[in-house]
């Protein structure tokens, strides 16, 4: 596989222009992290797709130290499964349905809680099979009224996963489980949430928690607690959101509640047998024989970048986390005056030292350094290093984090010094 990071062979489809009320939404198109092909579609630019496959491994390796195991279901879904399940009808408003050529009634999966009971259905027979955790991360499609760029799209990824069990304890031990690892999944990223209760709505079941986080311009309005180890929040999809007025007292903690908007990135569901009951889904017992009960899932990837973007960025550009799940597209950008003589010597050499999969390098002539910099801010870069009239007097070159803070390094250190520093948090 071929990694382009070199800026006189990237596509970077990054804009110079700005507007003067720039949210998430314009910053992410003048990132040229996604092109719009529509009203609620989107497609990811090669420095988006770099973005989005980080957020994705950053899910996989939750889920997988938990015991997930990862599948694929097809997205065409068949009308007989949904029809057992009750929710062809209550769905097929946000669903999108069609005939295919022999006539038969076809869908778009806008989630898969049938398509896994399909899957395991003659093969987990026995409570010994379970419990089981399966995830998968991959396209959803929901007829929705396309807003606020990457927040309602009508096409969208999503970490969707299933878990089954034979007992309503087993589902509450691992529902908590998913829970928790949904809570460091989004400290990781250095996000700010809540955890509220929510509607399950069309999806069934006894009961749901939304992960909302905080957000200038969101969704949903979200009251939620200052402190930073409570998670209390409600929405005003809640009948009790006015009971919890801006400034009050945090029914948790004790802190102060504070009053503003939220972004919906995550939903667990206690589905209960509310799908193995339709579908006639069951396991041997010693006494007999009983019904699966389930828990659905859900984290959507395209709402963490915007997330992302709209809780860090500044005026010059994106902002990513730098720790051991840093999603930037790139960890360095080398950024030289002048790329040739003794100056491109020690580009290039720092380009192969810092890592050429994670570095871009600035070696096209038609831009100025000021230029350079600029896009390496823009996309969020969380390090530049500029080898410049610094370099030229003294042969050391520049570090300059993305908060704008610069330290001067012989060449020979950079890049074990970008890796010690790059776990320090946000730059």
């Amino acid at each position: 596989m071929v990694i382009v990071v070199r800026r006189s062979d990237a596509v970077l489809f990054t804009s110079r222009g700005s507007s003067d009320h720039e949210n998430a939404t314009q910053l992410t198109l003048r990132a040229g992290l996604v092109r719009r092909f529509g009203s609620g579609l989107y497609g990811f630019t090669p420095t988006g797709e770099r973005v989005r496959r980080k957020l994705c491994r950053h899910i996989e390796r939750e889920m997988a130290a938990i015991g997930g195991q990862m599948i694929d279901l097809p997205q065409l879904q068949y009308k007989p499964a949904w029809e057992r399940s009750g929710r062809w009808a209550n769905f097929e408003g946000e669903m999108f349905t069609f005939e295919n050529r022999e006539g038969q009634q076809m869908c778009l999966a806008p989630s898969h809680e049938e398509s896994v009971v399909g899957l395991v259905d003659g093969v987990v027979r026995s409570y010994d099979d379970l419990p089981l955790l399966l995830y998968q991360i991959g396209k959803k499609h929901r007829d929705d009224h396309a807003r606020k760029g990457l927040l309602r799209t009508k096409e969208f990824t999503m970490k969707d996963a299933y878990s089954l069990h034979a007992t309503r304890a087993s589902l509450e031990e691992w529902y908590e489980r998913v829970r928790s690892a949904y809570v460091r999944i989004f400290d990781a990223l250095g996000i700010e949430f809540a955890v509220v209760p929510a509607d399950n709505s069309v999806m069934g079941g006894s009961s749901s928690e939304e992960f909302v986080a905080l957000a200038e311009s969101g969704t949903v309005g979200l009251t939620a607690c200052t402190s930073n180890s409570c998670r209390f929040g409600i929405t005003d999809e809640s009948a009790q959101f006015d009971q919890y007025l801006d400034g009050s007292v945090c029914p948790d903690c004790g802190g102060t509640l504070r009053t503003g908007e939220g972004i919906e990135i995550g939903h667990a569901f206690e589905l209960g047998a509310r799908y193995s009951e339709a579908m006639d889904l069951s396991v041997d017992t010693p006494d007999g024989s009983r019904s699966v009960v389930m828990g659905s899932y859900g984290i959507g990837v395209e709402r963490l970048i915007h997330t992302l973007i709209e809780q860090h960025a500044d005026d010059e550009g994106c902002r990513w986390s730098v720790g051991d799940v840093s999603v930037a597209p790139y960890a360095v950008s080398i950024v030289p005056l002048d790329y040739s003589g003794r100056t491109k010597t020690v580009a290039d050499r720092l380009y192969e030292e810092c890592g050429e999969a994670e570095t871009l390098l600035f070696d096209d002539p038609d831009r100025t350094i000021g230029e350079r910099f600029a896009e390496s801010d823009l996309l969020g870069i969380p390090r530049k290093v500029a080898i410049g009239n610094h370099f030229e007097r003294t042969g050391e070159v520049d570090v300059e984090t993305r908060d704008g803070r610069t330290r001067s390094l012989e060449p020979a250190a950079v890049s074990e010094q970008c890796r010690r520093e790059c776990r320090s948090g946000f730059v």
